[in-house]
């Protein structure tokens, strides 16, 4: 009789805050991604240190100024995601005020701009093979040219696959009825993927553009 009474006043036990098991995954799928990269720096330096002359010449064909430009907008993009971010965090899909408004834009507005920066990274790549291949430097070229257009071919393709999820996650936030944390979560991870495709660049062109003018 008394352990039926003082049942009702036990608190009930809390159960375990386990973590999600999409970010879980995400996160080890991206970890192989950087072991895959780390194989194509190495490819890179390789090929510094063996062919030091062909490297020197052909790093001085490619468009540092180019390729500044469009870093710094994937970097943007970078930073618009995680504006979009903090709106689904608050659960805030879509702007609540005008389109000039920024503070006041929801998740869809800021990953719609993420998303159009990364498509004028794309095409700004895009622009620069196509002028490397009209000089002649094509992926058959040589061993520079292997290099460069598989490292940074890559790269783009991350890019894209990326440009495709920001679009899966506009178009379900934008047509679903009510907002949840399951389209919050979603856009989260979304989120992760794109920093770490934003690093790899920034470290591919410190070595790909940059350190050709230093060293």
């Amino acid at each position: 009789m008394t352990s039926a009474t003082q049942a009702p006043n036990v608190p009930a036990r809390a159960l375990p805050n386990r973590p999600n098991m999409v970010s879980v995954g995400t996160m080890v799928w991206l970890t192989s991604e950087l072991m895959f990269f780390a194989g194509l720096f190495a490819m890179f330096f390789t090929l510094r240190s063996t062919q030091a002359e062909m490297w020197a010449e052909y790093s001085a064909r490619l468009d540092l100024v180019l390729a500044g430009i469009i870093t710094v907008i994937l970097v943007a993009s970078s930073v618009t995601a995680q504006f979009g971010v903090f709106a689904a965090e608050r659960h805030q899909p879509r702007r609540t005020g005008g389109l000039l408004q920024v503070k006041n834009w929801g998740m869809v507005e800021w990953y719609i701009l993420s998303y159009l920066m990364g498509a004028i990274f794309i095409a700004g790549q895009s622009f620069e093979f196509a002028e490397l291949v009209s000089h002649g430097v094509s992926i058959q070229t040589n061993a520079f040219g292997s290099a460069f257009y598989i490292t940074t071919g890559f790269h783009g393709l991350h890019v894209i696959g990326g440009l495709f999820a920001f679009l899966y996650v506009i178009v379900r936030a934008y047509f679903s009825v009510k907002f949840t944390a399951k389209e919050a979560h979603a856009a989260v991870v979304i989120s992760y993927y794109w920093h770490f495709v934003d690093v790899v660049w920034i470290a591919l062109f410190a070595v790909v553009y940059l350190l050709p003018q230093f060293v």
